[in-house]
């Protein structure tokens, strides 16, 4: 198995909406004056590194891993990629980028000329990434064309990030247009469009969902499944949403579409991740043994790993 959405970092010093985020030590994080527990507790700096990523991956036979950040723990692109260097074989990275902070062109020179990085993740969720930060951001917006442009030159890959299915964020039509305008960037779209309980028994939400998966039948548009089980947390185990979202979508663009991920280290306060493996297995049995394999490991193996 590959997990295709994981984060590591040494230190927390991001942002969101809300302000800054800090680290407070035993996988706490303030933000304002509100405590989130977002990993365990590996003692008084919240942090996740690689160490105990490739720890956490052995409980569960992981082959490899894609590491994500975002604005919410905040940019470790150093860090990542020295993982990256030390764990050539079992990871590789895309490299945080602000597309809509001052000499964001420099910043994608810098990255572009690292190896360890496939492409870059723009983290654009309203609650806790880009959007919230820059309300008014859009990512049609006309300025960003050389971003998108220069990503397909280099031959790497966009992730992306588009948060709870009707936010400000929710820019189906958009990501279209950049998907159809350069048909040779991959583009991954993370936790299979959110679906919640609410999207379930919402008639309106549900339909933007399904646009969104949609974007499945471009050809270079791909989902991971990162966080699912966490949406629908209140469910008895095995969690039986989980399964028929990943059922409606797979039954929409196929399973060549879909990328297993379990977004680590912040979905460990919930399940074990021999739990997400086991789930991981769980909610694709629909499928042929082969079908499986492509979720769960050589989707994941085809996009972001074929550049080995």
């Amino acid at each position: 198995m590959i997990d295709a959405h994981t984060h590591i970092f040494a230190t927390i010093n991001g942002i969101n909406k809300a302000g800054p985020t800090r680290g407070i030590g035993q996988g706490r994080m303030l933000i304002g004056d509100r405590i989130l527990v977002i990993t365990p507790d590996l003692g008084s700096e919240t942090t996740f590194p690689s160490s105990a990523l490739l720890a956490t991956m052995e409980t569960s036979d992981i082959e490899k891993s894609v590491l994500l950040q975002g604005p919410f723990y905040g940019e470790c692109n150093a860090y990542a990629a020295e993982a990256v260097k030390t764990y050539p074989d079992r990871l590789t990275a895309q490299a945080y980028l602000d597309p809509w902070a001052s000499s964001w062109q420099t910043r994608l020179t810098n990255i572009l000329a690292k190896p360890q990085f496939r492409g870059i993740k723009i983290e654009f969720s309203e609650a806790t990434g880009l959007s919230g930060v820059y309300p008014k951001a859009r990512l049609d917006d006309p300025n960003l064309r050389p971003l998108w442009a220069n990503l397909q030159r280099e031959g790497r890959i966009l992730t992306l990030d588009l948060g709870a299915v009707g936010a400000s964020s929710y820019q189906t039509r958009a990501v279209a247009n950049i998907a159809s305008e350069f048909p040779q960037l991959p583009i991954v779209i993370c936790h299979l469009g959110q679906p919640n309980p609410a999207v379930a028994s919402d008639p309106t939400l549900l339909r933007l969902w399904q646009q969104q998966i949609n974007l499945g039948h471009l050809p270079n548009v791909y989902f991971d499944t990162a966080a699912l089980p966490v949406y629908f947390r209140n469910e008895a185990f095995p969690l039986p949403s989980c399964r028929e979202f990943i059922k409606r979508a797979v039954n929409s663009i196929g399973p060549q579409r879909i990328l297993w991920g379990s977004d680590l280290p912040g979905t460990l306060t919930f399940l074990s991740y021999p739990q997400y493996a086991e789930l991981a297995e769980h909610h694709t049995d629909f499928l042929t043994s082969s079908q499986q394999r492509q979720v769960l490991s050589e989707n994941s193996r085809r996009v972001y790993f074929s550049g080995e």
